[in-house]
């Protein structure tokens, strides 16, 4: 009855009530720290209710995907997660569509380059970063480059997978920034090491440093 190891997982018990946009942007979110997604179809249709497929480039990914979140908390509900079995109609319709998708990462890299560019124009950001990378350790993170989507959940559930986190806070009116609160410095330090530079979408690679004491 084992399902034979594959690129794509499938994921259920999700929670049917969030809308289909925010689920695949949350699960891009906390599932492409193992490695590169090709894709993630959720259907809200009554027979595909609460349950996605994750596909991932390499098949060491989704191996990695599944034993560190069979069980995790998502949006209230622990998720069940395994090889999909469906695996050769994903991929077949994945390589209908892979030339494409190798031509797309080339937008975000101009769009990331154009925002680089404006970011050290604009001298109130600029003064930002550089009083970041003089900040002694915290244990409070500031977190910068957030997409518009970003919500505590999503964060949360990023965070919480490293020890001593306690909470995220947002900042009323701006999406862009947000802050963590662990335990300890050497907590936060931990959780920053590992997620500074994680790409939360794939045109926002998320910025973190020690918020000032």
């Amino acid at each position: 009855m084992d399902i034979r190891p594959s690129h794509s997982i499938y994921v259920n018990n999700l929670n049917e009530k969030v809308k289909k946009d925010e689920l695949k942007k949350s699960l891009y979110a906390i599932f492409s720290q193992f490695g590169q997604i090709l894709d993630i179809v959720a259907l809200k249709t009554l027979k595909m209710r609460g349950q996605a497929f994750i596909i991932f480039k390499e098949i060491s990914s989704a191996t990695n995907a599944i034993r560190t979140m069979q069980g995790f908390p998502f949006y209230d509900k622990p998720m069940r997660i395994n090889y999909s079995k469906t695996e050769s109609d994903v991929i077949a319709k994945m390589k209908g569509t892979f030339k494409e998708r190798q031509k797309k990462p080339k937008a975000p890299k101009v769009i990331e380059e154009k925002k680089a560019k404006k970011k050290t124009i604009d001298p109130a950001q600029a003064a930002i970063n550089s009083s970041n990378i003089e900040q002694p350790p915290n244990q409070i993170l500031f977190l910068t480059n957030l997409p518009d989507e970003t919500n505590e959940m999503m964060l949360s559930m990023l965070f919480n997978q490293f020890p001593g986190f306690k909470e995220v806070r947002l900042v009323p009116g701006r999406h862009d920034i947000a802050f963590v609160e662990f335990a300890t410095e050497i907590q936060s330090g931990a959780a920053r090491e590992a997620l500074n530079g994680f790409k939360i979408t794939p045109t926002h690679s998320m910025k973190i440093s020690f918020a000032k004491k």
